[in-house]
Parts: C-alpha cells; sequence; structure tokens
C-alpha cells in the first residue's frame, strides 16, 4: 500500500511582530496534533531546519513594506499550493499602515538618524495587495483556536468555518454588560470581527477594533452614537485608524470625519 506524503507547512513573516506565529507555537499540545499530520517545512520562528518547496499550505503574516518584500511573496506564491494571510498585518497592512495617510519621508527623517540608510515602500500593504490569497484570517493577534480551524479545513478540503459575528455577541455568550450601553464608552464591538472574546469590555474598556471588520459592519450608525457619547471628529478618526486603519469601512470612516 503507497504511503500518503504529509502536506508540506510553511510559515512566512514579514513586516510585523511576530504575534500572530507566536499563537501557533502557543497551540502547544494541538500543535503536536497538528504536526502528526503535516510536515512543518519552513517555520524560522521554531526552528533553523528548514524544506525546500513547494509547499502544500503557506502561512503569511506581516505586511509588504519594501521592495525586496514585494518579489519575495511572489516567489512565495508561486512555490505555494494554498496561501493564507495571517493577522492584521497580513490583512490589512497592520499598525504601520497609518503611515499610509501621511508622506512616509516625514517619518523616516523624524525616526531614523541617517535616513539615507532607509529603502521603503511608500506605503505598508496587504499581501492580497500583492499576489492572489485563499483565505485571511483577521485578529492582532489570530486567534489559535480559529488557526487551528483554518488548517484542519484545508487538511480535510473544506471552508473554514471562522465566526462572522461581532465583538458584541461575544460579549452576551459570556455575560458581559455592554460598556457602551451602561456606561457611555466609546467600543468599536458592534463593528468588529469576533475571535478575542471580548477582553476589553470584559474589563470595562471599548473595543479597539483588533479583529478589524465583521462583515456588513455599520460603521456610519456606530460613529453617530459616537458623537452622542461627546466624541469629536479627531477622536473618532483615531478610533478607526488602528489596527485596521486601512481596511475599507474603517478607512472611509475615518476619513468622512478627518477635516485635516
Amino acid at each position: 500500500m503507497a504511503i500518503k506524503r504529509k502536506p508540506k507547512l510553511a510559515v512566512w513573516k514579514f513586516a510585523s511582530c511576530d504575534g500572530c506565529q507566536l499563537s501557533l507555537l502557543d497551540c502547544e499540545d494541538e500543535l503536536l496534533g497538528v504536526a502528526d499530520r503535516i510536515n512543518i517545512a519552513y517555520f524560522l520562528e521554531a526552528s533553523r531546519d528548514t524544506v525546500k518547496g513547494p509547499y502544500d499550505i503557506s502561512l503569511v503574516e506581516g505586511s509588504i513594506t519594501t521592495q525586496h518584500d514585494a518579489e519575495h511573496i511572489q516567489k512565495i506564491r508561486k512555490s505555494s499550493k494554498l496561501l493564507v494571510a495571517i493577522g492584521a498585518c497580513a490583512t490589512a497592512g497592520g499598525i504601520q499602515a497609518l503611515r499610509n495617510f501621511k508622506d512616509v519621508k516625514d517619518f523616516i527623517s523624524v525616526v531614523y538618524a541617517s535616513p539615507k540608510y532607509i529603502d521603503t515602500l511608500d506605503k505598508s500593504t496587504p499581501i492580497s495587495s500583492h499576489v492572489h490569497v485563499d483565505f485571511e484570517l483577521q485578529g492582532c493577534p489570530i486567534n489559535k483556536r480559529q488557526l487551528l480551524e483554518v488548517l484542519s479545513a484545508f487538511l480535510h478540503g473544506r471552508k473554514p468555518n471562522t465566526p462572522p459575528h461581532s465583538v458584541c455577541i461575544e460579549c452576551k455568550r459570556r455575560g458581559t454588560v455592554c460598556v457602551m450601553v451602561a456606561q457611555g464608552i466609546p467600543c468599536l464591538g458592534p463593528v468588529t470581527h469576533a475571535g478575542c472574546n471580548a477582553i476589553c469590555p470584559s474589563y470595562c474598556r471599548g473595543c479597539y477594533g483588533c479583529y478589524g471588520p465583521k462583515e456588513t459592519s455599520n460603521t456610519g450608525s456606530l460613529s453617530s452614537r459616537f458623537t452622542r457619547l461627546g466624541m469629536n471628529d479627531e477622536n473618532i478618526v483615531r478610533s478607526f485608524r488602528n489596527f485596521y486603519a486601512t481596511s475599507e469601512p474603517f478607512r472611509k470612516e475615518s476619513e468622512v470625519h478627518n477635516h485635516l
């Protein structure tokens, strides 16, 4: 009987904080189970031992911020049967995409003592801006159980089942009183994708939107609520320009209130 080859998994990093890769390592016991089903062929965060492609599944963390990155992601796409972008940076450009609203040269001259040595693109862009992406997993960092669901789905040839609802549903499921209704604290929960288990509202803080916009998010209605809570346009812009600042729903809403 022929021995079935284990699918080869590669994990790649671009401009990011490594948090999403650490989420995979945080799977611990679950990761051991995954390792029995796949060959972790390339994962420099976990091991220096590597196996050459092509790869069955590539997980890509981080945004594209240099010309070298833009060229490298093309090579990864060609050597990968399936490519999954994981985290805010890979799916929307990340917190570093705040530079997209300004001239990056202004930041370089302030931050670096020798700006002439810095070679970077004008914008921080998601992986999908450069190559075809088979699936995007949102979050900053991603939810490890959602990641395991994605891997399991692709191993079994089905579509991943990740929740499309908002953080508000998570608040209700864990019995957390709405901080916006009860305490008047501005919260992005109504328009933010579930996955964090409503951590911030459970500590009486408004959601910061680190899992990005949910499907059909009504950002305009939420902004109206923020205004009634006493927020001015500047603070509304700051609310939407965070982890997922350049995602279409959040970007468009911030531009409505940006009068600079």
